[in-house]
């Protein structure tokens, strides 16, 4: 057997004191072999981050280690002075954090901070650190690494600047790179190149990789073993095949059920009621016992120990003894079904909104007069239609103009040219009173629930202001009960009214959101993006409520997202932007099993897998898209999506394709199918 490369025992982290003091990480133990990934599965709060920092020694100032081991090619990283923790910080372990902007001095180069770095690990002069420097940038892909030397974090693009870190953690050579949610917020094709990225990298330098996500889909594709952590503890651990094939732990079961996806369509998605408990108390039995399905009387009363057979272990009672698992078991309750009605109301053909030739340019001005030298085409002649009680998805990467076409329809944003038809009426000509008038039916949700609330403001204020002023209510009591009324219908106490937003979780914010959206209830409501910060837990929760909601006031829905799986599963018909355009548009079973646009087959291949249990990378041809989005400002010649196209032809780059109708409903913009 193979020597650990890393050797964690029963680690115990605190933050704070007194009866304040929360238990992040309490008794995690864990191994991880030369040249190994392993990944730490969990929703937001368990205790990822922190057993990571722990690992590192980079606590904040209210964090301390009060037990356990990291044993590090043999030596105990707790022990050692903190002069010797510098040595093996980026030149034994090293870290790539979650959010890349905050990771990168915005004053500084690109080039001058991965020359901090290398200078950091070695001693060398300028020339060999530029040398270094070079040979890293062109390790982690990015392209003209001459010219990206000079250039500072914000002029490159997310997936750049992830890339940039990495090159960063690579420059002391380290033996571990512990990559904390390395691609949460990048768009599924960036997401892709950078799992790639990392996987070349581990296998050209033998690296290991520790790696933090909620994503089980990038684990399926990236680790050879999971570890899966709930409330400070690790509840499961077991190789990639085995933990696909037969999760053990109820928690890790029931994440499975809650990950949307077309065949549960017809049907409400798992829910993990209630939340991750507080830390701050000490437990008394399972940690996870008042949210499981098969909760036992001995889960309340006492804790569970570690059982493991043949590599796969859960810390579950479900696993002590035989008579344990029908002595006091609560059954499963059964899958609910959702009726028909659940995935959107039949087509009834009655169209509620028809954008046509939708245009919003911004001008590029320059100098002291303001001169407009260019224009930025966020969004360049979209089409589209809704029906009532329907769900359309507008799918594409972050700055193809997604969010800019939902303002646009809420003429939140001047449009430049085109029309937005809504029960007929075009919003485009109407006066501003006439147009307040009209908003009451159409409404936003909003990707960040907290940045979208006034902090300062309760509750029920917030979701009772669009009643002010459009004048509903009569009466600040009647106002009460509808506010209350709202609450109740998309899950929250009534008495949440009385309470401020930071006081409530990113999943119940975000159900304040959607109570506010339907105050003044509203016809169509254009959600941008409802789910992408939350858990998969959450998740679940915020799109059964959506469909509920649907099917109870047939409602239409413009989804805005990047996320393939909740597209499969709420949406009716899918449109495909790319670079202010939509390049395709269909019902969803035909853009998500059959796309016909190279970009739409580009990202549907991105999207990472956990049908399949074989080897690591998921075993499957992976069509790849490469580089980054151009600026709309500057479109290159022809088709848009030409230059990372992988069947580009000499007339994709003289002229933009016209639409072609493939099937009925089902249209591309593509020189494959030209007549």
């Amino acid at each position: 057997m193979t020597e650990a490369l890393l050797s964690v025992r029963g680690l115990r982290t605190h933050l704070g004191e007194g009866a304040d003091c929360v238990r992040a990480v309490d008794g995690v133990s864990f191994d991880i072999s030369p040249g190994e990934t392993f990944a730490l599965l969990g929703e937001s709060g368990c205790g990822k981050s922190i057993t990571a920092l722990s690992l590192l020694r980079l606590l904040p100032s209210s964090g301390r280690i009060v037990d356990g081991k990291v044993l590090f090619r043999g030596q105990d990283l707790l022990r050692l002075p903190e002069a010797a923790m510098r040595g093996v910080r980026g030149k034994g372990i090293a870290m790539v954090f979650q959010e890349p902007m905050t990771s990168l001095n915005p004053v500084m180069s690109v080039g001058e901070q991965i020359a901090e770095a290398v200078k950091c690990h070695a001693a060398s002069t300028d020339l060999s650190t530029r040398e270094r420097v070079m040979e890293l940038l062109e390790a982690v892909r990015i392209p003209d690494p001459e010219r990206r030397l000079g250039e500072y974090p914000h002029q490159l693009s997310g997936g750049m600047k992830q890339r940039v870190v990495i090159a960063i953690a690579l420059a002391g050579d380290p033996a571990l790179l512990v990559a904390d949610e390395p691609t949460t917020a990048l768009d599924v094709t960036i997401q892709a190149q950078v799992l790639d990225l990392l996987r070349t990298l581990q296998t050209e330098r033998g690296m290991s990789i520790m790696l933090i996500t909620h994503d089980l889909g990038v684990v399926a594709e990236t680790a050879d073993r999971i570890g899966v952590m709930y409330a400070g503890q690790i509840v499961e651990q077991a190789k990639r095949g085995a933990f696909f094939s037969n999760p053990r732990h109820p928690y890790s079961r029931m994440l499975f059920d809650s990950l949307p996806s077309m065949d549960k369509r017809r049907g409400d998605l798992q829910v993990i009621a209630g939340f991750v408990p507080s830390l701050t108390g000490v437990f008394t039995g399972c940690r996870f016992a008042p949210r499981c399905d098969a909760v036992m009387n001995l889960c309340l009363a006492q804790t569970p120990e570690w059982h493991e057979s043949e590599g796969h272990g859960a810390l579950c009672h479900l696993y002590a003894a035989p008579a344990l698992n029908t002595d006091g078991v609560r059954p499963q309750p059964p899958r609910r079904r959702a009726s028909r009605a659940m995935c959107g109301a039949p087509p009834s053909g009655d169209v509620l909104l028809d954008a046509r030739g939708l245009e919003i340019y911004f001008p590029i001005q320059k100098g002291l007069f303001k001169r407009t030298v260019g224009q930025v085409r966020a969004v360049d002649g979209v089409t589209l239609a809704i029906p009532k009680g329907q769900t359309l998805a507008l799918v594409g990467e972050s700055g193809c103009g997604k969010t800019t076409v939902g303002k646009g329809i809420l003429q939140l944003l001047r449009v430049t040219g085109g029309q937005v038809l809504f029960d007929g009426e075009d919003l485009t000509t109407l006066g501003s009173a006439q147009l307040r008038r009209r908003r009451s039916e159409i409404q936003i949700i909003f990707q960040d629930p907290a940045s979208s609330m006034n902090p300062r403001m309760l509750v029920g204020d917030i979701i009772a202001e669009g009643l002010v002023a459009q004048g509903m209510g009569d009466g600040r009591e009647a106002r009460e009960r509808r506010v209350a009324a709202l609450l109740e219908q998309v899950g929250m106490p009534a008495q949440s009214a009385n309470r401020y937003p930071h006081e409530f979780s990113g999943g119940q914010r975000q159900r304040i959101c959607i109570a506010r959206a339907l105050a003044v209830e509203p016809k169509l409501i254009i959600c941008d993006e409802p789910t992408s910060a939350l858990d998969v837990s959450v998740q679940a929760q915020i799109l059964n409520l959506l469909k509920r909601l649907q099917a109870e006031f047939q409602l239409s829905y413009l989804f805005i997202s990047h996320d393939v799986s909740v597209v499969s599963y709420i949406a009716n018909e899918v449109a495909v932007m790319y670079l202010g355009r939509i390049v395709e548009h269909g019902d969803v079973e035909t853009i998500l099993q059959s796309p016909s646009h190279p970009y739409t087959q580009g990202l549907m291949s991105a999207v990472p897998r956990i049908e399949n249990e074989g080897e690591k990378g998921g075993g499957r041809p992976v069509l790849q898209v490469k580089g980054d989005l151009p600026s709309p400002a500057n479109p290159p010649a022809g088709c848009h999506f030409h230059p990372r196209c992988p069947r580009v032809m000499a007339q994709c780059r003289e002229r933009y394709p016209s639409v072609r109708e493939l099937s009925h409903g089902h249209s591309t913009r593509c020189h494959l199918y030209d007549e």
